[in-house]
């Protein structure tokens, strides 16, 4: 069994380990977790050919540095435009590449996008929560937040020169405003407040963190009681206290509470919504259940035929060389 390791130069903030989260544990009062993107975060294990939702690192703003103290081991980074460096190479992430002993791995933020994964060909050896080593941030219970000086042990650790260089981004996402359905308690809002959620700008706060995105904007008054019997919440929910705030639960939200939710953000669109940054603008526009529904469907079947064509090896750099058939109309003596 290969094993290689990282030492952690470096770990900003909200560095975390993630799996596909514990949605089935949300009926007992527990918060699923998983990936801020979710997107990005497969698409990070499909190029490597991993399984489904194998667990990998989480990057916040802050950054990460990583010495490789044991390999060589291939990883690869996808999620927002982030700056990889290796060594004195830098490229962009949503790439492939092979981490050798003694090489220093870099990844920063870029120009757009608020988190970036980093999954390896191998098994990352953390502690586990309810079977999952999803972190939740505010406890830490899960695999469990980074910290500089750690080290991180991966078994099974291979080398997948198939599969090196560009992953192609994902290209099905919606643009445009976040769509919205209202409800479910939009009505104890007065009719002109959600047609003012729905028509004027809101901003990205600096209260935004894996449990939500606190809203600058215009106040959204409430036309009656603060607080409703306290029931599930889902990710993607847009609830509002009593100062008139909204805030868009995300990945580690609360699993129930009783203030106002006006709206719920399509679940196609909170993982585009998750990679804003922090002043940076936004609308939302109301579509139907009906449409959210259908939306829905559609992105998955998008995103399941995305999935399926980058998982798939694109052979060593010899076979590539021959596919190509470079040297087609040479004549040699």
């Amino acid at each position: 069994m290969a094993e290689a390791a990282f030492t952690v130069a470096f770990a900003g903030p909200l560095v975390t380990l993630q799996d596909a989260g514990r949605p089935g544990h949300m009926r007992f009062g527990v918060p699923a977790s998983g990936a801020m993107d979710r997107l990005a975060f497969d698409a990070a294990n499909a190029a490597l050919g991993n399984e489904s939702g194998q667990t990998g690192i989480e990057i916040s703003l802050g950054g990460l540095i990583l010495q490789c103290t044991q390999g060589p081991v291939t990883v690869a980074i996808a999620g927002g435009d982030f700056t990889v460096q290796l060594g004195p190479q830098k490229i962009r992430s949503w790439t492939v590449l092979t981490v050798q002993k003694g090489e220093r791995l870099s990844i920063t933020a870029g120009k757009a996008g608020s988190w970036a994964y980093l999954a390896v060909a191998g098994r990352i050896m953390a502690p586990e929560w309810l079977g999952r080593q999803a972190t939740h941030s505010t406890s830490g219970f899960g695999g469990g937040a980074l910290q500089t000086g750690q080290t991180i042990i991966l078994s099974d650790a291979s080398l997948r020169e198939d599969r090196l260089g560009d992953i192609r981004k994902p290209d099905f996402q919606a643009s445009g405003p976040i769509r919205v359905v209202t409800g479910p308690q939009d009505q104890h809002f007065a009719k002109e407040t959600v047609a003012r959620f729905l028509s004027d700008s809101f901003t990205v706060s600096d209260a935004y963190d894996r449990m939500g995105m606190r809203l600058k904007g215009p106040e959204l008054p409430l036309a009656g009681a603060l607080s409703i019997p306290s029931e599930p919440i889902v990710r993607g929910s847009v609830q509002v206290s009593g100062d008139g705030v909204p805030t868009v639960l995300l990945a580690d939200h609360q699993t129930t509470g009783g203030y106002p939710k006006i709206a719920t953000v399509i679940s196609p669109d909170i993982d585009r919504l998750a990679q804003y940054r922090a002043g940076q603008s936004l609308r939302c526009v109301a579509i139907t259940s009906a449409q959210a529904v259908a939306e829905a469907r559609s992105y998955a079947l998008c995103k399941a035929a995305y999935l399926a064509e980058v998982s798939v090896a694109r052979g060593t750099f010899a076979q590539r060389l021959m596919r190509e058939n470079l040297n087609h109309g040479c004549v040699f003596d």
